[in-house]
């Protein structure tokens, strides 16, 4: 796998990442945000934890241990608050209703090289 940089997953597991918030974004009705660029920095925070933590920990809070926290599983994506309650801090997985919701439950083909 190539190395993207310290801050980049590969685009591989950018693909990998982005497949599992379509396919969970139909299944639990929920919408990305209506601002393409903060669901781009969420699914490439989520690949790069995936990459470094084996896990797909939620990039959108702080973490004393992100090591013990991707091991717990409570913050991994899809977190508990959202499987429990359609909570989604990161804004990847909006209900309908929410203000920021936008109309796609997929995302189109996305250059990294920002």
């Amino acid at each position: 796998m190539e190395s993207r940089g310290h801050n980049k997953s590969s685009q591989k597991t950018f693909e990998v990442m982005r497949n599992f918030a379509e396919t969970y974004a139909k299944r639990s009705d929920t919408y990305f945000c209506s601002d393409p660029s903060i669901t781009t920095a969420v699914i490439e925070g989520l690949a790069l934890h995936k990459e470094q933590l084996g896990a797909p920990l939620c990039p959108c809070r702080f973490y004393e241990d992100k090591e013990a926290e991707a091991k717990a599983g409570y913050w991994n994506c899809p977190c508990v608050p959202m499987r429990e309650r359609k909570e989604c801090h990161c804004l990847l997985f909006l209900t309908p209703e929410n203000p920021f919701a936008g109309s796609n439950q997929t995302l189109e083909e996305v250059n990294l090289e920002y």
